[in-house]
């Protein structure tokens, strides 16, 4: 009997840890993006948005003052493909995922390392669309800090 509760007890918590097809497809996305960023490899990067896809900082300035800067998507494009591989290296420290129809967000705490050296950290919100059958980013907006980043 006590077997029989452990086994139903694996069940139950393996389910509830485990991830949809439509989450992993969203992860999947998010990575192709990062790996493309890793390896400055602007086909693999550039294929993961939607057309018309924006990117947001929120940024406080010397004074406190937050604004939001938006910046091109095909400029950041421009401007991965320009670094050598391994250059820029984003690590995320976990993904929480969000869905429903079309519709995705995702959470993503990071630090972000230039040239091996720890430069900043924040978190990223990613927000998806699913296009013909694929999900897109539509839109990431993401805090940048330099104080009290963990080592990832």
């Amino acid at each position: 009997m006590k077997m029989l509760f452990v086994i139903s007890s694996l069940l139950v918590s393996s389910a509830a840890f485990a991830q949809s097809a439509e989450e992993q497809a969203v992860r999947a996305t998010i990575t192709q993006m990062f790996d493309g960023m890793r390896k400055a490899d602007t086909t693999l990067f550039k294929a993961v948005f939607a057309p018309n896809a924006t990117l947001q900082s929120v940024i406080k300035n010397k004074e406190g003052i937050v604004s939001v800067q938006q910046s091109a998507i095909p400029g950041f494009i421009t401007s991965v493909g320009k670094q050598p591989a391994g250059a820029l290296d984003e690590r995320l420290s976990g993904m929480d995922i969000k869905i429903d129809g079309e519709l995705a967000t995702a959470w993503t705490p990071y630090t972000f390392y230039y040239n091996k050296q720890k430069n900043h950290c924040g978190v990223n919100v990613f927000t998806l669309v699913k296009l013909n059958g694929q999900w897109k980013i539509q839109n990431i907006i993401d805090t940048r800090r330099r104080e009290n980043c963990p080592d990832l």
